[in-house]
């Protein structure tokens, strides 16, 4: 079941949607600073803010067939969630939509890839999230990526803005198997040229999780857990604007409000409108 919020521009039906937004607010396994499961809303108002038309794109926001399904409902275990969003999502998927998840922790990005088999994969993260398990937990937000990797397989998934890497989750024999691309990477080679890396050995169906720690504390300052030296949010829009076309199912999280002066939520909504507006423009 599903709440009743809506985001700005979400003026259509289910029915009649091409994409439909929704919100997850759970940060249950957060092991930090906690407060993303309030970033649902915080995003939703901080896009009431954005203008509707954006003449970059050629578009007109109210004019794309948009749904707001609100809040799922969850529970307090993060492996019951992740399973009720897979379900929840599944027919979304099977209807032929596109879904966009407003997080809550990173753990939820799980329920939605598995509804994408075979499908490449892009994150944005400043940490490796490559833990088989933390605190106990197959489910923790710090295992997004190997959880992700079980599903998809190697060589599909790229990580990128990494700087922060646990010496366990380094010498794992799995490690070899996600392409992580460091900030200071990004920084050397320039985001052109990391596209054309991940160009070259994607699919033509990609998966889009934004964690916002990825981007850089002087632009996100609002995250769970904040990593100095991060990329730049044009960066993002860069990779968003590149593969858009390809992209069959996007994520934003790690959103944490409370530590928030208002622009990560900003930057959050943005990246919203530059996917859709991006993938109209190319379609």
């Amino acid at each position: 079941m599903f709440s009743h919020r809506k985001i700005a521009d979400a003026q259509a039906s289910y029915e009649d949607a091409r994409y439909v937004i929704f919100g997850v607010p759970f940060d249950g396994t957060s092991s930090f600073r906690r407060g993303s499961r309030l970033a649902p809303d915080t995003i939703r108002l901080a896009y009431d803010n954005l203008e509707s038309f954006d003449f970059q794109y050629g578009v007109n926001f109210p004019d794309i067939p948009i749904c707001d399904l609100g809040d799922l409902y969850v529970e307090e275990d993060a492996e019951e969630v992740v399973d009720d969003i897979e379900r929840s999502v599944k027919h979304v998927v099977d209807d032929g939509k596109v879904p966009i998840m407003l997080g809550g922790e990173h753990s939820l990005t799980t329920g939605l890839v598995r509804n994408f088999p075979g499908c490449s994969m892009i994150i944005i993260d400043a940490h490796s999230d490559f833990r088989d398990e933390y605190m106990g937990n197959k489910f923790n937000h710090a295992c997004i990526t190997r959880r992700s990797l079980e599903i998809l397989g190697p060589g599909k998934i790229f990580s990128i803005g990494t700087r922060s890497v646990s010496r366990e989750e380094y010498e794992s024999p799995e490690w070899s198997k996600v392409r992580f691309i460091s900030a200071n990477e990004v920084r050397e080679k320039g985001i052109t040229r990391v596209i054309e890396e991940i160009e070259r050995k994607a699919g033509d169906r990609i998966y889009f999780s934004i964690d916002m720690d990825g981007i850089d504390p002087s632009e996100a300052p609002g995250v769970g857990t904040p990593e100095p030296y991060g990329i730049q949010s044009s960066e993002v829009r860069a990779l968003i604007n590149h593969f858009a076309g390809k992209i069959v199912g996007f994520d934003i999280v790690e959103l944490t409000p409370v530590y928030d002066n208002g622009n990560t939520s900003m930057l959050a909504a943005r990246l919203i409108q530059d996917f859709i507006g991006s993938k109209e423009s190319k379609a």
